[in-house]
């Protein structure tokens, strides 16, 4: 089994190599630009991962994994524009760069390219893989509208916070798994292990992200420090902190930056809703292992290593 570190600079070379073409160039040099910007790439990882796992790596993997990393890529680049965002990864994002038509059209057409590449695949597994990435993608939407609405909502409690994440950013890890699981031909039972695996790991994931933006360190996680907490965005240690008495009003009423998000990052943990998310992480990062008894012991190794990953890191 090929290993997680080389699995991604495998996905890394395929991105950066993929072939735009150069006219239009307001539509595709913000691709190329985009997609040098780096990325952590466990989408596509994840498929090709899979897929090898159960001795089926080949090009079906391949063109089912560049599937999902142009989907997620083009995702970002509409979120960026609906969040009004400045920056991802520390350089401008599209439709700053260039503007926000541009952003949507070259969105559009990473869309489009994404049924490209996975239309590639053996017609065998097409309408399968199809089915799985038109329910996903829709699923992605409504995750991203649900997050839009929470914007205008006085109170969004924890349940609906999770269904949201599990929307917008779990789900599409779970098809990533269950494309490997398909091209390999692999029984019902083991799909579902698969993609449960990744819905929860996606959800644990999400929950770690919460945490950098408001705990990490900004020359690691390439972003300013704080930035839901500056735009009052829900997030779950936001909504912990509400429920558990934090005054939220005193954070969003603090007009100096750098002392909101200090002031966040101090009540956050004073009240406890930090340890409560940690906490909440690490649930559904055992939840995502227990779905793994489903597999041969030779095979959930290097799951467990993507999952500890993903939970551990710093950026």
């Amino acid at each position: 089994m090929t290993s997680l570190s080389h699995l991604i600079r495998e996905v890394e070379a395929d991105i950066l190599s993929y072939q735009f073409p150069q006219e239009p160039r307001n539509l595709y040099d913000p691709l190329r630009y985009f997609f040098g910007l780096g990325g952590k790439r466990l989408r596509p990882v994840l498929t090709l991962m899979t897929a090898e796992s159960f001795a089926a790596k080949g090009e079906n993997a391949r063109y089912a994994a560049i599937a999902v990393e142009l989907f997620h890529n083009f995702s970002l680049i509409h979120d960026d524009i609906m969040d009004e965002a400045p920056y991802r990864r520390g350089k401008e994002t599209v439709h700053t760069k260039w503007n926000q038509h541009i952003g949507i059209l070259s969105g559009d057409v990473l869309f489009v390219k994404a049924y490209e590449s996975l239309a590639k695949c053996d017609h065998k597994y097409l309408p399968t893989l199809l089915n799985l990435f038109n329910k996903t993608a829709t699923e992605v939407c409504e995750g991203q509208q649900m997050d839009m609405d929470f914007e205008n909502s006085v109170d969004v409690y924890e349940e609906e916070y999770i269904e949201m994440i599990r929307l917008k950013t779990s789900v599409l890890l779970g098809c990533a798994m269950q494309f490997g699981g398909i091209i390999a031909d692999v029984n019902q039972k083991t799909q579902d292990a698969l993609y449960n695996f990744g819905q929860y790991i996606g959800i644990a994931f999400q929950i770690k992200d919460d945490l950098l933006d408001l705990f990490g360190e900004e020359a690691k996680v390439g972003k300013q420090i704080g930035g839901d907490v500056l735009s009052d965005k829900k997030t779950l240690l936001s909504i912990k902190a509400k429920e558990l008495g934090c005054d939220m009003f005193e954070i969003s009423n603090t007009t100096d930056i750098k002392l909101r998000v200090e002031l966040a990052q101090q009540q956050f943990e004073k009240v406890g809703a930090k340890k409560y998310v940690e906490a909440a992480m690490n649930d559904y990062y055992k939840r995502a292992i227990q779905t793994l008894e489903a597999l041969p012991r030779s095979q959930k190794e290097i799951y467990e290593e993507f999952a500890e990953f993903l939970v551990k890191r710093s950026y």
